[in-house]
């Protein structure tokens, strides 16, 4: 995972997610069962969704795009601004035997897609930890947590690119730390008025939360 020969690369791990194994180190944040909640939601949208790829937005080791497509025929856009995730995300996609059907793209997020790319589900999870907090866990890289000051930075950036890459029927989910943070991403949308509505929350997990994102204003 790394050309440096004076570089030790950290213990490979492997976690069983929804019957795939995720390897991922230290450099990568480290799967949470939880998110599997996120793929099988994406899942259960892509069985009804119009044809075309699935883009999932900072993919880290891949673990949420690939169980979205795992019982279905769908390509995924994989897309990360760090090069171990996604070489991560690439090894994992070949594990699971999805590689023919995976692309990652080393790319920050405004820059990764070509403008008339559209999908019809889009996945992202962001870093959603204030930066203030990020001490908090230290066994997790500080760039793969670290979300701004409200800890909804990036995930605003991901709305924009779901703003303009979204098919018109098509649906985001974003995680999020807290349905705090949910309420106040919804607030911006209205405030801003965005084209953008946030549809649904759900909660997995007592930190962690998915909300659906769709085009709902013209």
């Amino acid at each position: 995972m790394t050309s440096d020969p004076h570089q030790v690369t950290p213990e490979l791990r492997v976690v069983r997610l929804g019957g795939l194994d995720i390897a991922y180190d230290a450099r990568v944040l480290r799967p949470r069962p939880w998110t599997a909640a996120q793929a099988r939601w994406a899942a259960e949208l892509l069985a009804g969704a119009e044809p075309g790829p699935v883009l999932e937005l900072c993919t880290g080791a891949g673990h949420i795009g690939l169980l979205a497509i795992l019982g279905n025929e769908r390509r995924l856009v994989a897309v990360d601004a760090d090069p171990v995730a996604c070489d991560y995300a690439r090894r994992n996609a070949a594990d699971a035997g999805l590689a023919g059907r995976v692309e990652v793209r080393r790319a920050v997020l405004e820059e990764a897609l070509e403008p008339g790319e559209r999908f019809p589900v889009i996945i992202a999870d962001p870093p959603w930890v204030p930066s203030a907090r990020t001490n908090d866990f230290a066994d997790d890289p500080a760039f793969a947590i670290d979300g701004g000051l409200d800890g909804l930075a990036v995930a605003r950036r991901c709305l924009e690119v779901a703003r303009d890459h979204l098919t018109p029927a098509g649906a985001l989910l974003l995680q999020l730390g807290t349905a705090a943070q949910a309420a106040v991403l919804r607030t911006g949308l209205d405030d801003a008025g965005s084209s953008l509505v946030m549809s649904e929350v759900r909660q997995p997990a007592p930190t962690g939360v998915v909300v659906l994102v769709r085009h709902g204003r013209t």
